[in-house]
């Protein structure tokens, strides 16, 4: 469906992991051998937050419907944006129209939302879903894809206070509903959403074979594997990123993220917890 990938750690220009990776994001919206789609030419979005950042802090956005790898606005801007905490998406529409409202990443406040997958036959279960959206935050909803209206349930049941719950409560809430609706397996794909300080990212499906997502290796343990890399010195030695497929080729670099598993990147470093919903 889609392609992202979301970064924490030192400062670092976007550039070098949305445009100058081997596999890059900007080349993987061109050639995507994991995806479900080969091409993800639908629109651009790119998430972040200032240098300096916490929790709490505003982040800025960028959308363009333009393919990323045509768009001379990507390049310009990534190669300027330096940031610790960055989220950015290539998009394969299926079915919402290619507008600048339904690019990802979504913006709430601090919160940053993107996602990869579907809410199955979304148009049996769309006004149900979005009569449970929070009437405060209806008018918040400006495109027309499932994900948007996935990120403001996971708002209404208490993103801001707890990321995991409220995730595993938008979930159970999609399922039950797509369920009455006679959809056997309502939910699929990976999502990532962050406060400013702490990425959370979600591989899950109703079916159990969800859309691929790795995490990087921690770099100084890659510095001892690969020392003659010069590559890794753009790297701080906290940097890691979570991707929906690797952004190069080398042995031990990512390592996949379990199905069912809900993955936490904050200034600690990575580690990753069961996801389980009430089903």
């Amino acid at each position: 469906m889609c392609r992202w990938l979301a970064y924490s750690g030192e400062p670092l220009r976007t550039s070098a992991v949305i445009l100058d990776a081997k596999h890059s994001l900007v080349a993987q919206s061109l050639d995507s051998p994991l995806g479900a789609e080969t091409v993800n030419g639908d629109g651009f979005g790119i998430g972040w937050y200032p240098v300096g950042s916490e929790a709490g802090t505003h982040p800025a956005v960028f959308h363009s419907i333009e393919p990323a790898w045509n768009d001379d606005n990507v390049r310009e801007l990534t190669r300027a944006v330096e940031s610790p905490l960055f989220f950015s998406h290539v998009r394969a529409a299926a079915g919402p129209p290619i507008q600048r409202t339904n690019c990802h990443p979504f913006r709430w406040e601090n919160w940053l939302f993107m996602h990869n997958g579907f809410l199955a036959e979304f148009s049996k279960v769309a006004r149900d879903l979005a009569f449970a959206i929070d009437p405060s935050l209806y008018p918040h909803v400006r495109g027309t894809t499932d994900s948007e209206v996935l990120f403001h349930l996971a708002i209404t049941f208490g993103l801001a206070d707890d990321p995991v719950g409220a995730l595993t409560a938008a979930v159970d809430h999609v399922e039950r509903v797509g369920r009455e609706h006679g959809i056997l397996f309502p939910v699929q794909g990976t999502i990532a959403v962050a406060d400013g300080a702490t990425i959370w990212a979600l591989r899950y499906s109703s079916q159990g074979e969800s859309r691929t997502l790795f995490h990087s290796v921690d770099v100084p343990t890659l510095r001892r594997m690969y020392p003659d890399a010069d590559r890794l010195t753009e790297f701080g030695d906290t940097a890691h990123v979570v991707v929906s497929e690797p952004l190069n080729d080398l042995p031990g670099v990512f390592v996949e993220v379990p199905e069912a598993t809900i993955a936490v990147l904050d200034r600690e470093g990575y580690h990753h917890e069961p996801f389980r919903t009430a089903a």
